[in-house]
């Protein structure tokens, strides 16, 4: 990888080998949201810099992703070779560098126009984990989990941007004490922590997307907080499972990395017990496993390390999955891992395991303790990959504050 010219920290997440995308805006012009991509302190203006150079970059000069995500993966490949010349090509700094912006005065905004939204469940560790809480004494597997990906259709209208208040939903709720279900505000507000995938191109309707075509549909990864109302979600989701527990809110980290970006991260799957059925089957396939850190606070306190390379489906399994029936994507679709969590109690990414269910509560600094979240509580999840040459691919962060009940 080419050095480039713009001073970087030492310790950047946010290299020239990485280069994610997100859309922005300044106190200046608020209401002119405009492409960006994180340079070391720095955010550069894409559209202003494809214009000052002479290149006829249209994608870039957009208030969103979505026509650079339609685009597709010849258009993807050129636009990151073109960003990395104009920011590692001494000749060009005089024309790029008026056009980076240090990165505490600009505001992020959501990055793209979310089409579809769909949460997986793919983490065996976490499904290990519920089974054993809400099914003490059975196999905590259900007969098909390493079958097919399991997963819900969300609702895209409520993916929000990091850092936009979530606001304590309420609903039904039925204590197994209790007699009758009762309404009001969510007592068991948990997190997620999981990894989104961004898509670019679409696909026609009857036609399923094969493993191997994953690339060419797939545009990016981005971090997510699926928000659960744990209570409302366990009395409404039998038969037909989550609803309004899920719907609320769900947030999105504001930068996209590139799957280019991800090469020296892929790894393989764990290994598996069960043979996947031909169109779900990767053993001969090149591995989409990635070895993503997270790292999840609350409050600022570190309180898990989530390993995504423990994850038992792939990004492109769950891809394959989704279409299998013939589901057409649309350009702007997000589908998430599910629950990221690991084999120690230390990576676990949801409280609901944390505290076993409010059984163990968590201690914080404070001297406070958490068994689910209470206003005012902020949830911050951040992760980073290795990138060439021993450096970091960083992901930005995806926080939210829970504010009160309306």
């Amino acid at each position: 990888m080419p050095t480039t010219w713009v001073p970087l920290p030492t310790d950047t997440v946010y290299g020239v080998d990485n280069l994610p995308y997100g859309v922005f805006s300044t106190d200046t012009e608020p209401d002119r949201p405009r492409i960006g991509v994180a340079i070391g302190g720095h955010v550069l203006d894409a559209g202003a810099a494809a214009h000052a150079v002479g290149a006829p970059v249209d994608v870039l000069d957009a208030p969103s992703l979505t026509r650079l995500l339609a685009a597709g993966r010849e258009t993807w490949t050129a636009v990151r070779a073109a960003l990395t010349t104009w920011l590692t090509d001494p000749g060009l700094r005089a024309s790029v560098e008026p056009h980076l912006i240090p990165r505490q005065d600009v505001v992020m905004r959501l990055p793209f126009e979310v089409a579809d939204y769909v949460d997986f469940y793919a983490s065996e560790h976490h499904a290990t984990n519920l089974g054993k809480i809400f099914r003490p004494g059975s196999e905590p597997l259900t007969p098909n989990w390493k079958h097919l990906p399991i997963g819900y259709h969300g609702r895209a209208g409520t993916v929000v941007v990091s850092h936009t208040p979530v606001v304590r939903p309420s609903g039904q709720r039925k204590a197994p004490t209790d007699d009758v279900p009762s309404f009001g505000p969510s007592r068991r507000l948990d997190i997620e922590a999981e990894v989104g995938f961004v898509v670019g191109t679409g696909s026609a309707l009857g036609t399923p997307v094969a493993l191997g075509d994953f690339a060419d549909h797939v545009f990016g990864v981005c971090l997510l907080n699926d928000w659960s109302a744990r209570d409302v979600q366990a009395w409404e989701y039998v038969p037909l499972g989550p609803f309004l527990g899920k719907s609320f809110a769900t947030s999105v980290s504001p930068w996209i990395v590139p799957l280019d970006a991800l090469a020296g991260a892929r790894v393989a799957p764990p290994a598996r017990d069960v043979a996947p059925l031909p169109y779900l089957d990767d053993r001969d396939a090149e591995p989409w496993g990635l070895d993503l850190s997270l790292e999840v606070r609350l409050n600022g306190h570190l309180i898990s390390r989530p390993p995504f390379a423990s994850m038992y489906w792939t990004a492109a399994q769950q891809l394959a999955h989704l279409t299998a029936n013939g589901a057409s994507l649309r350009t702007g679709d997000l589908f998430a891992s599910g629950t990221v969590s690991g084999p120690a109690v230390g990576e676990r990414g949801a409280l609901i395991e944390i505290t076993w269910n409010g059984e163990n509560p968590l201690k914080l600094p404070d001297g406070s303790t958490r068994t689910y979240l209470e206003d005012g509580d902020e949830v911050t999840i951040t992760a980073t990959a290795p990138g060439p040459d021993g450096t970091r691919i960083g992901f930005g962060e995806v926080s939210g504050r829970i504010l009160p009940a309306r």
